[in-house]
């Protein structure tokens, strides 16, 4: 895919890895962010010029109709919607400190945003001349979890399974489904947790390097490894994902 004079979205656009997806395309695309309304997101329109932000909460369903209705409503023709978008909630459920009513939020952000978003903006890549692209950013995840983040772990093997159904459904039109799997990224969600994680400039070049090559599947760092190991030593791969 050549990344140059394209319609792009971009959703949590306004920090780590959305963040320097934005800086590596801007200057060349048409960029729309949409994100959560803060003081960031009127920072990043300030910060790259020509960047446009619409602000939703892609934690709430009410929100995905009224966004990409503002969007469609101005660009009838897209060529590139990466759900980029995600939260991670760490304490187990045996945790003093887990959230019960964060469960659905996780569910609504990392999962259902990228299924309802898919379809209230696939008529404008549908219009498109050329070939249009939806990028989902999953991760390592999602092929083996670990003992916390189970909603995580779980949101993210859903979206394998449904970039993979929806790459079945639109086969026969000029929509290509392509998804990048992260190795552990050094983000404000990450912060504190882990070790060895690559930085975010690193996950956003290997992520475009993957678009620019057609890489329907983009396995980024250790994933690499990760998956090698699951088809040859499956119970020692997952043994050191449940330890992560």
């Amino acid at each position: 895919m050549d990344l140059k004079n394209k319609t792009i979205i971009i959703t949590g656009g306004t920090s780590g890895i959305g963040l320097q997806l934005v800086s590596q395309l801007y200057n060349q695309n048409k960029v729309i962010v949409i994100a959560r309304p803060s003081i960031r997101l009127n920072d990043l329109s300030q910060q790259f010029a020509g960047v446009e932000v619409y602000p939703a909460d892609l934690s709430k369903t009410h929100s995905y109709e009224m966004v990409s209705d503002q969007i469609i409503r101005k660009y009838n023709q897209i060529d590139l919607l990466i759900n980029n978008a995600a939260l991670q909630n760490t304490p187990t459920y045996l945790s003093d400190n887990f959230d019960y009513d964060k469960i659905v939020l996780e569910i609504n952000v990392n999962f259902t945003a990228v299924c309802c978003l898919s379809y209230l903006l696939l008529s404008a890549m549908l219009n498109n001349e050329q070939k249009a692209t939806i990028l989902n950013i999953n991760s390592g995840l999602a092929l083996a979890p670990k003992t916390d983040s189970a909603i995580y772990a779980a949101t993210k093997a859903a979206m394998n399974v449904f970039s993979q159904a929806l790459s079945y459904q639109l086969e026969k039109t000029d929509i290509r489904i392509f998804q990048a799997f992260l190795p552990l990224v050094e983000t404000p969600m990450t912060r504190g947790r882990g070790k060895a994680k690559i930085d975010s400039k690193t996950a956003a070049t290997a992520i475009l390097n993957g678009l620019r090559k057609d890489l329907k599947v983009n396995d980024i760092g250790k994933v690499k490894v990760l998956r090698l190991l699951l088809s040859i030593f499956p119970w020692f791969a997952r043994k050191i994902m449940k330890r992560a």
